[in-house]
This record gives C-alpha cells, structure tokens and sequence, in this order.
C-alpha cells in the first residue's frame, strides 16, 4: 500500500506563518486555512459521496473536531445529564463527511497539503473528485499532498470516510490497532483539519507527520548544554535548488543563544537529511515543574538572496533526562519523584472531538492535584496536551495502540498487516513528539502478558501465543527513530496474581519497566502491592520498575459505612465511593514509601467510556476516575492526593455525598495538610487533630443530631483558617436504632426500615448466597423465601465475630435475621450472647428453617449500660452466621 499520508504533529508548537483561519501575507513562507465549519455528516453508507455531484443537503451539518458517538451514562437521574440511554449512540461503521471551502488565491503555485490531527479509525479523502489516499490509525496527524487537486480562489469539496469498525479477520480495520482495549474507540474526524500551503522548497511535510526538523538534548555540562538539529530539507519542485539553513535557538525575550548556518543543493524531488549542532552558553533548562523554561527553536529555508523559503518554529526545552534503577528519574542531574495519573482523551457529551479548550480544563484539574507526571495511555494523543504539558513541566509516557492482543482471534502470531501498522504508528508518535521536552519515553505495548489468564478469552488472547517477537521489533525500531529515549511497556499479571496461568515474561523487552497492579481490587489486598513490588525489582534489579497503574472504581452515588463490611464487587454495582479512598490511601501509604520506582500513575484521572462494563453507577463507563466523566464532581480521592501532592492548603471532609445517613454514630474523616484541624459540628467543637498521618485526620465514632448536621472543618494555617463544610442528615427513625446489613459493603433495600452496611464488627468473613459478578452474561438472582428483603438476607458475616454497638442506655429490641447457605441441619449450630448474657443457645438455622433458602428470624430485649452493646456470636459447631442485625429502642 503506498503510504504517502502522514501524520504530522507539529509537535511543539509547529508556525505555519498564520493564525488559524487567516492568510499569511509577504514575509511568512506559509499559509494555513483552518477548515473547522461549513462540514456535513452522514453515519452509514453512502454510495458515490466522494462525487462532486452528489446531493449532500439532507446531511447534518457539523463542526470538527467531531464525533458521531456518545458511549457511557450514569444510572442515577438527574437533570443536567449530557449522556443518556436516549441521546448514546455506539454505532462502530462509516460515517462520510462533505465540505465546500474556498481557499484564497495566494495559494496559487504553492504546494498545497491537507493536514488532518486525527480520524478514527481508517481515513479515506478525496478532493474535488480526485482520490488523495488513506490513513489507517485514529490517533495520529497525517498529511496529503493536494497541489494537483486544489482550485485555488474556487470553491473545493473535500470528502472524507471515516471508518471505526471493530477490527475483525476480513474487515477494512482488521490490521489497524488497537484490537482490543478497556475503552470505545470513537469514529470521526476528532481533532483538527486544516489546509497549509508552502513552497517548493520546504522542511519535509511528508516524514511520518513530523514537523522535519527535530531536536535532541546531546549533552548538558553545569550552564552549557549542545543541541543536535536534524533537518529534512524538501524539494518538491521541478528545479534544482540550493539552499541556505539557518537554525537559531531563541529564549524567551527574544535573544539568540545559539544560530548555526548552512547550505545545501537540492535535487528535484529530492529530500536531504542535514545535522545542525548548536552550542549554547549559560543555558537556563527545562527543569519540571520547577522550571518548564521552554525557547523556540527556529528553522529558516533561505535562497541566495537571503528570502525566506520556509520557516519552522518548535517550543523546545533544553533538557537532559537519564532513568535509574535505584534513584529513578533524574532531570538536569536532579533526582524527581514522578507521581501522576493516566489519562484517556474522553469527555461525556463530546467523546473524543474535545476542544483545546477542555484539554486545557482537563490539564488543570490533573495540576490541582499536584501530578507532575501523565501517562498518556493507549494510544497517542493529540498536540494540544503535548504543548500543555512543556508549558507546565508535566512529564509524559507516550504510547502506541498496542493494548492486550496483537494477533487475530484464534491466531498464535500477528499478521503482516498489523506488524506494518504498529511500526507506522509508533513512527508517527516518535517522529510528531519528540521534540517535546516533556515526553521521556515511548511505550510500544500495555498489558500484552495475559496469557492463560481467565481474562484472556474474552480479549481473544491465543493461549500460547508469544508477543515477544513483535516486542523486540518495535524497540529496534524505536532506538533507531529516536535512540535519546527509552521504550517502556506496562504489565499486567507477572507475579502470581492468577494462581497457576501461564503468563509470558515479557517486562524485559523493553528499556524501562512498568507494572500495572490492582491488589484490592480485581485480586488481593492492597497490603500485598508491596511484596509483589519487591519481587518484580528481584527478578530484574537493574531495570528501572515503574507502577503505571493502580486503581479502584468508585461511584459518587453509593455509599457504605464501612469499607472493610464485605466484599467490593468490581466487575458489579456495589463500588462505593469510600472504597475507593480507602483503596487508595491503602495504595500511596506504600508507594510513597518506596524510593525506588522511577514514577507512579493511578488509574485514572477521569471515568471514561468503554463498552464492558455495568459497574458502580454507571453503564458503559470505567469508574475509577478521580474525576468524574462530565468534570462535574471531583471525588474524595482526588482531595487525598491534593493534600498529599499539592502544597497549597487543602481540607476535605470525606463521604460528603452520603448525605442521609443509616447509622447515629459515624467516624469522620478529613483530608487536611494544615499543621492542625478542628473539627466541628453544628457549632460544637469536637476537638483538634495535628500532623495527621498520610494528611488524614480521623474523629471517631461522632454521635450525630437527629435532623440537620452541619459538619465544618477548619485547617489552622499559618496564613489563616481554611474551611470546608457538608451537611448530614440523620432521620428520626435512626437515632436510637442501628439496623446493619451485615456481610453487605453497601446496604440493600429494606421494608423493616433504614439499613446501613455491615459495620461495628470485629472477627468474620462476609459472604452471600448471590452468585459473583464476573466476566460473561449475569447469572439469574437467587430468591430467599419468608422475606420480601431478599438482598438484606442474601449477604451474611460468618465464624467467629463480635458487634460492638456504641448505642444510649436503655431498653432494646434485638431482631437477628439468618439464612443456611450450605450446611444440613446439625452442622453449624452457635451461640448468641448480648452484653455478657447468652441469648441463643446452640441456634442451628438450617433445622429451624425447614428448606433450603429460607429465612428464621429471632428476637431478644437486653438492657443497656455504660453506652455499649456487644454482641458476641461464639461457634458451637461449625461457624455462627448472621444476616441482618436490628437494634431498636423500646
């Protein structure tokens, strides 16, 4: 296939010679027409569109970037939704795009290019007509030279098809990356069109989409630094031309601090490829956060009479990046701890087709955090992001579609084809980003090592199937495109998580290495993340170990009382929004203390949209954003990491969405890096917590006011008080009653009144008698008869386990509900005993309830003193058992 499209990423800030949407006159060499208005669309096949007669007035008319696709929707209702099961549209086909546009005479005798930022998945353009060519990958900038076809001063139609259909073996995308992935690949034109103009002597516009001329930090010695220009020099003309080159490095005031010059002749249709070094005195550095100091690095195409033939302008830091094993990443001699998150071009409502304008918002949500680092994950993302990123000293991952399967389904290795595209795409990223100071490496692969894993099947993994072969080709590739960055790729299942799978070891394919592990979550504690950190850095002790990700879904609308109640269900419903706090106050207690990973990102920075997932409170959405997928709500987690990694003054109360709550009595917790913390409630001071661990400061077991609770935390700063305030709710029904759920995470429905989940308890297992969610159809609902709570009785805490219930003194009713999941009559009998007194004596459930699946229920008044009840549940025979726990005043 003759592959004349390239994707071009002007990557740092290329000059086309004038705004968009203007012409440039006299002194700049190139014009740039943006063509963002004026387009119609059509979804679905379209027979003959490309003709210039062909009747487009029915199309819709539409703006690029655009997308057809909306994918994902929160189930909770509310007004102000942009995504609804109404306005989702997951159609995976072709949609035809159509526009007249009439570029200015000046364009007359120039080369004239069509320049696309991106069109997913599978370009094909036409122009007044004429076929140009195609593009296959939805990710990067690709070029077409329209000097034949264009009609300068006239009116042109320009046509695109763009294709997204899910790679199949026959289909027009079945060579193109991604196959498979944890995210919807939308279909469009999704980023920016434009058509530029220049001579015909020209930095090369057709290099993988590259701006032609790159830049390489070659060495930095205290305040000298030597920069490597390499340059591609084009001749698209007829004639044999020579030419001067002149390179200048320009900081920010407009001063040269290095300027090279030199001359080449240019055959006709010829591109030659030239070195400039520059030496640069008292060089101020790209240096982070800390300094993302950035000069242009311009590139001047003169002729004999010293005009400007072309002129090519890049942001460029000055900057010297090395990645150790034990120190991690070291900037300019300085040793910086990379933490940050991953992040997916996704926003509800508009998909992919995100305007600069909500990247920048995106961009400074990710700084409030305090990230100094962003994964760019899984595939390559657009300019705008990349220039952010320089601007503010984030450092970046880059990466490839290359994501769980690389060959057809039920194949053992990857086809021509696809081996062909995953090396134009990783050319294309190298060669449109690294001129990017912020960009330290380049990932050929996420997530390739499932193996025999239960999830393989459903990626269309081939048992057996090796991706090393293809691994080790992307890297020769990459260090002979770009040999000044390392390649990296992310793991998944090394180290035992999957019992006995065979999982192929493929960490070492690449340069650096990352891990992406989710021990509490899909397998595991979080505790366990430690050890499996250690035994990846002794398997390779000289390899630079990354975590690229960890992370937990965590939804804004369901709440639990206690994270450690049950179990959390992460491929189900019950994900609630503490889980993921405490999932992730778990995990930074561990990788703070870990001095030698050279970076970690969480996963993710926002929910985004996928097609295999019914979770949490969502439907086709990844829920482990800390931010939500309109940026509406930025959850708990995301303050704990604003305190921890942003020194500006943060206080958060947490669980401030569980606003009506089950239990009078709750523990409070605050996100605060004030020196102290007062808190307080409805005007009453519950004391001051100081230096709090991991920046959490706990109040427990705060007895609540029936009806409003105002809840106010007050971080004592040295330059004054911050505050932060929720208010709670507490129904009359629950103030001197606790109902729990016990072996429920998050408390089911009941008609016996309010229920919170299982909480107050020391000792047990949870369990239920309803099947786990997982991979594959759901399976059918188990009924409990002699109860309409069937999802109350379902879940159970088991074995040997007390409640400890900080209740008022008094009289109460204990009413215990109980359901036999496996054992026969006689095999599990236990005793019950309230406040030292025993209750039930040698209660066997499966005997009393006479069938399988059937509730029994028992009650019992006990007096209480001193402020607490504790109800012990002590083994017979076998395991004791509970269901649901009601203690209420008499």
């Amino acid at each position: 296939m003759k592959r004349h499209l390239l994707a071009t990423a002007v990557a740092m800030s290329l000059v086309l010679g004038a705004p968009a949407g203007a012409f440039a006159q006299g002194a700049e060499p190139r014009i740039t027409m943006d063509l963002k208005d004026g387009w119609r669309f059509h979804l679905g096949d379209a027979a003959s569109a490309e003709r210039v007669d062909f009747p487009d007035g029915e199309w819709a008319p539409v703006a690029v970037p655009h997308t057809w696709n909306r994918v994902g929707y929160y189930t909770t209702p509310s007004p102000d939704r942009v995504n609804t099961p109404d306005t989702i549209n997951k159609t995976q086909g072709t949609g035809w795009y159509r526009l007249s546009f009439t570029p200015s005479g000046d364009f007359k005798g120039r080369r004239a290019w069509l320049q696309f930022d991106a069109v997913s998945r599978r370009a094909e353009i036409w122009l007044n007509g004429q076929y140009l060519g195609r593009h296959e990958g939805g990710f990067s900038r690709f070029r077409l030279d329209a000097t034949a076809a264009l009609r300068p001063g006239a009116t042109n139609l320009l046509v695109v098809k763009a294709d997204n259909s899910k790679p199949a073996p026959g289909s027009s995308t079945a060579d193109i990356l991604p196959l498979a992935g944890d995210f919807f690949v939308h279909g469009g034109i999704y980023r920016k069109v434009a058509l530029i103009a220049t001579g015909d002597i020209h930095a090369e516009m057709l290099d993988h989409g590259g701006p032609g001329i790159y830049a390489t930090t070659k060495a930095v010695d205290g305040t000298s630094a030597q920069v490597q220009v390499a340059i591609h020099a084009r001749n698209s003309g007829t004639r044999k031309a020579k030419v001067k080159i002149v390179t200048r490095l320009v900081d920010a005031d407009g001063r040269t601090v290095a300027e090279g010059t030199q001359s080449v002749n240019l055959a006709p249709g010829s591109t030659a490829k030239l070195d400039q070094p520059l030496s640069v005195t008292n060089a101020r550095l790209w240096q982070g956060t800390a300094d993302p100091y950035l000069h242009d690095l311009v590139v001047e195409f003169q002729d004999a009479r010293g005009r400007v033939l072309d002129r090519v302008t890049q942001k460029f830091g000055i900057r010297e990046v090395r990645v150790d094993a034990a120190q991690g990443l070291i900037l300019n001699g300085k040793p910086v701890r990379l933490h940050g998150v991953g992040l997916h071009q996704d926003l509800e409502g508009k998909g992919w087709a995100m305007e600069e304008a909500d990247i920048a918002k995106d961009v400074e949500i990710i700084r409030e955090m305090g990230a100094n680092t962003i994964r760019l994950t899984h595939y390559q993302h657009g300019p705008t992001i990349h220039e952010l990123a320089d601007r503010y000293g984030l450092i970046l991952w880059d990466e490839i579609p290359l994501v769980s399967a690389w060959t057809p389904p039920g194949k053992m290795v990857a086809t021509e084809g696809l081996i062909a595209n995953a090396r134009q795409q990783l050319q294309e990223l190298i060669k449109q980003n690294q001129n990017h100071a912020a960009v330290v490496t380049w990932g050929i692969a996420n997530e390739v090592d499932f193996g025999s894993t239960p999830v393989a099947p459903f990626i269309g993994i081939t048992s057996g199937s090796d991706p090393a072969p293809l691994l080790r080709e992307l890297r020769a590739l990459s260090a002979a495109t770009d040999p000044s960055r390392p390649t990296v790729l992310a793991t998944c299942c090394e180290g035992g998580m999957f019992g006995d799978a065979e999982i192929p070891i493929v960490a070492n394919e690449a340069d650096l290495g990352g891990a992406n592990r989710y021990f509490g979550w899909y397998y595991g504690k979080p505790s366990q993340l430690g050890s499996n950190i250690a035994a990846l850095r002794a398997a390779r002790p000289d390899q630079p170990l990354s975590i690229t990700e960890y992370g937990a879904g965590g939804a804004v609308t369901i709440h639990t009382d206690d994270v450690m109640g049950g179990p959390v269900d992460a491929r189900g419903r019950d994900q609630p929004e503490e889980y993921l706090s405490y999932f992730h106050e778990e995990s930074w207690a561990i990788l703070d203390a870990r001095k030698d990973l050279w970076a970690t990102w969480l996963w993710n920075a926002f929910d985004f949209a996928t097609l295999v997932r019914k979770e949490g409170d969502a439907q086709d959405i990844n829920t482990k954003g800390l931010v939500t997928y309109d940026r509406k709500v930025k959850k708990d987690a995301f303050f704990f990491y604003k305190a921890n990694w942003n020194p500006a003054p943060t206080v958060h109360i947490t669980g401030r969405r569980y606003v009506n709550r089950a239990y009078p009595v709750t523990h409070v917790r605050v996100y605060s890096n004030a020196p102290a913390t007062e808190l307080q409630l409805n005007g009453r001071t519950l004391g001051v917590r100081k230096d709090c661990p991991q920046k959490i400061c706990i109040w427990e077991n705060v007895q609540l006011d029936q009806g409003s609770n105002a809840v106010t935390a007050v971080g004592l700063f040295a330059d004054g008080p911050v505050r932060d305030s929720v208010n709670w709710t507490l129904e009359a029904g629950s103030t001197r009653a606790f109902r729990i759920d016990s072996g429920a995470l998050v408390a089911a429905q009941s008609g016996g009144g309010r229920f919170g989940s299982d909480a107050f308890f020391t000792g047990g297992t949870a369990g239920s008698v309803q099947p786990a969610s997982g991979y594959g159809p759901p399976r059918p609902r188990k009924e409990v008869h002699g109860t309409a709570d069937t999802m109350l009785i379902s879940t159970y805490r088991e074995g040997d386990f007390t409640y400890r219930l900080p209740v008022a003194d008094g009289t109460y009713r204990v009413t215990l509900s109980f359901i036999e999941p496996a054992a026969a009559a006689g095999e599990r009998q236990f005793d019950v005993i309230a406040n030292g007194e025993k209750k039930l004596r040698s209660l066997d459930v499966a005997a009393l309830a006479g069938a399988p699946m059937t509730m029994v229920t028992r009650d019992f008044k006990v007096k209480v003193t001193g402020g607490k009840l504790v109800l012990q549940f002590t083994p017979v025979k076998g395991q004791a058992i509970v269901s649901a726990i009601a203690v209420e005043a008499m």
